[in-house]
């Protein structure tokens, strides 16, 4: 587990994270997300203990990173951004050169290595010098060197950023395959990564939290029930006479018009009911087609969106 108590980082008189707490417990896969200068870097850097918060507590499976260091910075690997590596060794030699860096048993080294190098992926290049290997290849080798040390805690910096589509699918599997017995936090940019990779979401901005929950609750958070959008073909403009027939409809506006000859509008009910099969039955009888017609659905970006410019109002 990690609890984060009331920290807060200055820098001088600026405050770069101001007076945050949020909890992680074992085995979950928790996003790090916030605009550019919100303060996720610098919660990342002082959760791993690189650098100090100014005030607060971070505790690291029950170790205080400020009184217990070793012991707290013993249980997390880190993949910073960048992929900082020394390219003029092979994927083993780096592994290995990790693992003497943290002092795992020598007579147990060689075989934990050979096994974070299956895990990651990375047996066929192994003899392979990093400098020589692509953008993909190199955050394996970068996660290998987070993962040696049997760390329970995962903290990974970008973990995507650079790569191509094959790339990132490859990675995201391999992340979600970690999330199996190590507790992970990520940050990313790409929310859909987050959504589809993260069980809980915490959210920074301007240095403080503004919201801590799964990705669907939040996605719930702005869902709007009561827009319906349709796309039909409809030359007469007969769309109006919808509106007149059925009294559960607020308002019909128009979206786009397509070069096809169709238009989508949006239509707005009263409260929450579902007024699709009405729609139909109504479309029918004035010979309008429907190409599409769809509940609003919501995405973890217009709840990011809307949760940031909230916070700055």
């Amino acid at each position: 587990m990690i609890e984060v108590k009331n920290v807060t980082k200055k820098y001088g008189k600026v405050v770069a994270v101001d007076n945050i707490s949020f909890t992680i417990n074992d085995g979950e896969i928790v996003g790090l997300l916030g605009p550019n200068g919100a303060g996720k870097s610098t919660t990342m850097n002082m959760m791993t203990g690189f650098i100090e918060q100014t005030s607060g507590d971070i505790i690291i499976d029950g170790y205080d990173m400020l009184k217990r260091p070793k012991k707290a910075k013993r249980e997390i690997g880190y993949m910073p951004e960048g992929v900082p590596l020394y390219t003029d060794l092979t994927v083993k030699e780096f592994v290995m050169y990790m693992a003497e860096i943290k002092r795992v048993n020598r007579k147990e080294r060689k075989e934990k290595v050979e096994k974070i190098i299956e895990k990651t992926g990375l047996k066929d290049v192994e003899k392979k010098l990093i400098k020589n290997l692509s953008r993909g290849y190199k955050q394996r080798v970068s996660m290998a060197g987070a993962l040696v040390g049997e760390p329970k805690i995962l903290i990974l910096d970008e973990p995507t950023v650079g790569l191509d589509p094959k790339q990132i699918t490859e990675i995201r599997s391999l992340i979600k395959e970690l999330g199996k017995t190590h507790t992970v936090i990520l940050s990313s940019h790409i929310l859909s990564e987050v959504s589809q990779i993260c069980n809980k979401v915490v959210i920074i901005n301007k240095g403080k939290i503004i919201a801590v929950d799964t990705p669907e609750n939040l996605e719930n958070k702005v869902n709007n029930n009561n827009l319906i959008y349709v796309t039909v073909e409809d030359k007469e403009n007969k769309i109006e006479k919808i509106k007149e027939k059925l009294n559960d409809i607020k308002k019909i506006e128009l979206v786009t018009n397509n070069d096809d000859g169709t238009k989508q509008y949006a239509i707005e009910t009263v409260g929450e009911k579902d007024l699709r099969k009405e729609l139909f039955a109504e479309f029918a009888k004035e010979n309008i087609t429907i190409f599409e017609m769809k509940k609003a659905d919501s995405t973890l970006e217009e709840a990011f969106m809307k949760l940031i410019e909230g916070g700055n109002k």
